[in-house]
């Protein structure tokens, strides 16, 4: 539900097109009830989600730590009071130079899924810490993760093996479940694959001291999910169930989890259309789209709350696209939404549940459309 202070600001602020309002009290609470779902388990922040300096320097302020996915990630989690100390280099994708410049910056872990990001890390950030990424299916989140990331138990065990020859730290496991996991028994399953590793290096003199559980822990849309304690208790059950109850360290990655329900984007109607007299459905085209900070439409994956402040009318439903000239700018179609049927084009709309990933998915400049203005209350 959008937030009070939300309300308060759109209604003092206006702005000439779409924007993104971040309550930080939100995130606030919301870091502190993932803090006591899992006491034991360091929070790193998915910069990604939200990297609005207001956003990272709360988090510093609460006692976060930081996931980066590039160097201008790393300079932004540094310039927002993190310690060099608190952050890891999570992406398994990295230029040598990028290492380079991180190692010199203070980052000390750094994410691999094959031995060729190994030697990249041992030529630029001698002695560095490595963390091998499993691969895992994503089954259950709503925004699956690809073969992109992460590698078979036997490669990892290849890769940490390598790390160790190379002069490196091969000292942690890690994987994601998927983005918006709706099952809190997803950890389970992964967790299988990463003691079959724990084992088989453990026979080869590599002690792996921290398990990263990665992110994926959901926001509110549409529909309900459960709560953070939900996941704490089934990822605790699960651990102890593998390790007992001398476990190595444990790490989350939330990103959509902390962020996700701060925010919300308010946007205008800019037409509203049918295509043929006979065409039950009416188009309505936003001033946002896919390319302004809804990336995540794709697919219909994400569904956000839409609602209006000015029809009162019956809710009928319609479809819905963004404004920018390109076919693939529909954001509902498949499932239409539901709007007033009395909507009027001028008329804002209320974007609930955008308070992740959207200002950082918003491009610089497609059609001409400016990015997508932010403001943190």
């Amino acid at each position: 539900m959008t937030t009070k202070k939300i309300l308060d600001f759109l209604d003092r602020h206006r702005t000439e097109g779409p924007c993104l309002v971040v309550d930080l009290e939100v995130v606030r609470k919301n870091y502190r009830t993932y803090k006591r779902a899992l006491p034991r388990t360091r929070i790193h922040y998915a910069v990604k989600a939200n990297p609005a300096p207001e956003v990272l320097a709360l988090l510093v302020r609460l006692g976060a730590s930081f996931d980066v996915a590039s160097i201008r990630e790393v300079e932004m989690a540094l310039r927002a009071g993190a310690s060099a100390g608190s952050i890891s280099y999570g992406n398994t994708i990295k230029k040598e130079g990028d290492i380079s410049r991180a190692h010199q910056l203070g980052i000390r872990q750094f994410a691999a899924d094959c031995p060729e990001e190994v030697e990249k890390i041992a030529r630029a950030a001698p002695g560095a810490q490595v963390f091998c990424r499993l691969l895992t299916d994503g089954a259950g989140a709503e925004w699956p993760l690809s073969r992109k990331f992460g590698c078979d138990p036997a490669v990892a065990c290849d890769v940490m093996r390598h790390a160790r020859r190379l002069g490196l730290d091969p000292c942690g496991l890690s994987f994601h479940v998927g983005s918006q996991q709706t099952d809190p028994f997803a950890w389970q399953r992964a967790l299988e694959e990463v003691v079959r590793v724990f084992h088989v290096l453990a026979g080869d003199g590599i002690v792996i001291k921290c398990l990263n559980l990665g992110g994926g822990f959901p926001s509110r849309y549409l529909r309900d999910v459960p709560l953070a304690a939900d996941y704490g208790r089934e990822i605790l059950r699960a651990l102890r169930s593998r390790f007992g109850n001398a476990f190595p360290d444990t790490v989350i990655e939330p990103g959509r989890g902390l962020v996700g329900d701060a925010g919300a984007i308010r946007s205008e109607v800019v037409l509203i259309s049918r295509k043929s007299g006979s065409d039950p459905l009416q188009w309505v085209y936003l001033d946002i789209g896919k390319f302004n900070g809804l990336a995540e439409t794709m697919d219909e994956a994400i569904r956000y709350p839409i609602t209006s402040r000015y029809g009162r009318g019956k809710a009928v439903p319609c479809i819905l696209a963004g404004p920018t000239c390109d076919s693939v700018d529909v954001l509902y179609e498949n499932t239409p939404c539901r709007l007033p049927h009395d909507l009027k084009i001028g008329d804002e709309v209320l974007i609930g549940g955008t308070g992740a990933y959207t200002a950082t998915y918003a491009s610089v400049g497609f059609n001409g459309f400016p990015p997508l203005e932010v403001h943190v209350v």
